[in-house]
């Protein structure tokens, strides 16, 4: 006859081994990808291809940022999941109709209609992650609130083939890039010192907490 212990015996399921932030990478690969097509579009690469972004979007905008979305899966953090798994596609996606089909536009004008609804989009989409971001911290709003400035310039002036609006968007583009550059850099600064050293801000705006519901015994 088993004992009650060994008849009650559970095995207790494995700890899940810990998974360092990929926020950091994820903002770093944006950020990077962000800058170096930001300059083109803020009229500061003279001399260069100005598809020096390409590569990057490809590989570090894109993979990089999508294998961070796939660690906040595993982290259970959607907000990020859902950030960076989209922005990864979004070079990914910019990319390869830079390579595919923008070669084969009828026109300048064709291909900057073509842009700028890929950025109205993205800039919808950016819209309610920037309302989201607020329940985050400050320099993660930061980031999207000038990514939206950037979205909406960008594709204004490329609906409008305005170089003036696009420049102004590229300025923005640079800007985004260095917060999310600072937010990652927190991140990373932050993890190793092992508390909040690089400030980032409490949230914009704050819930208020759901009241506990009352049992009524009858």
């Amino acid at each position: 006859m088993s004992t009650i212990d060994d008849a009650r015996a559970t095995v207790a399921p494995a700890a899940a081994a810990a998974v360092a932030d990929p926020a950091p990478l994820g903002l770093a690969a944006f950020a990077l990808t962000t800058f170096l097509l930001s300059a083109v579009n803020a009229g500061w690469v003279k001399s260069g291809t100005g598809s020096d972004w390409l590569g990057y979007a490809l590989a570090y905008g894109g993979l990089a940022q999508l294998l961070a979305a796939m660690w906040e899966f595993r982290n259970g953090n959607v907000f990020g999941a859902t950030a960076f798994g989209s922005y990864g596609s979004f070079w990914i996606g910019l990319g390869l109709w830079a390579l595919l089909v923008a070669p084969h536009a009828l026109s300048a004008k064709a291909a900057g209609t073509d842009l700028g609804w890929i950025l109205l989009g993205f800039a919808l989409f950016n819209l309610y992650m920037l309302i989201c971001s607020a329940l985050t911290t400050a320099a993660i709003f930061a980031v999207f609130l000038t990514l939206q400035l950037t979205e909406i310039f960008l594709f204004w002036g490329n609906f409008a083939s305005s170089s003036g609006v696009l420049k102004v968007g590229g300025y923005l583009g640079v800007l985004t890039a260095l917060v999310a550059w600072y937010t990652s850099f927190a991140g990373v600064f932050n993890g190793i010192a092992g508390r909040m050293v690089a400030p980032v801000g409490g949230p914009v705006l704050k819930l208020r907490a759901a009241r506990a519901t009352r049992t009524v015994r009858a």
